[in-house]
């Protein structure tokens, strides 16, 4: 009989069991963001599975870092298309009766 392998699936909670203590040390909301990092790369364990990597946790690492470039430009185009709607959108108009809002204006900018 061959040698079983173990899967990646397997190894990825063999890697997080491992860095449990270091979670713990982490404070909540690093905590969160580790386990962010590990849902991002079990979202990627079929491709992971693919590559047959003799250091899993380099596929494990690649994973997680897909998972965040996809949020930065996720997060990019949202602030892109904020942008484009900041830059269409009419000026704001001025407070009503002159320019300080108090129905006067503002005696340090009158010309003499």
């Amino acid at each position: 009989m061959g040698r079983t392998l173990v899967s990646i699936t397997q190894q990825l909670m063999q890697a997080e069991d491992r860095l449990r203590h270091y979670r713990r040390a982490l404070t909540l909301a690093d905590q969160q963001l580790f386990d962010d990092l590990f849902a991002a790369a079990r979202r990627r364990l079929a491709a992971s599975a693919m590559a047959s990597d003799p250091l899993p946790m380099q596929t494990i690492l690649l994973g997680m870092l897909i998972g965040t470039a996809s949020a930065v430009a996720r997060l990019a185009a949202r602030v892109d298309s904020l942008e484009r709607r900041l830059a269409a959108a009419p000026p704001p108009a001025l407070p009503a009766g002159g320019e300080n809002g108090d129905g006067r204006d503002d005696p340090a900018r009158m010309d003499p």
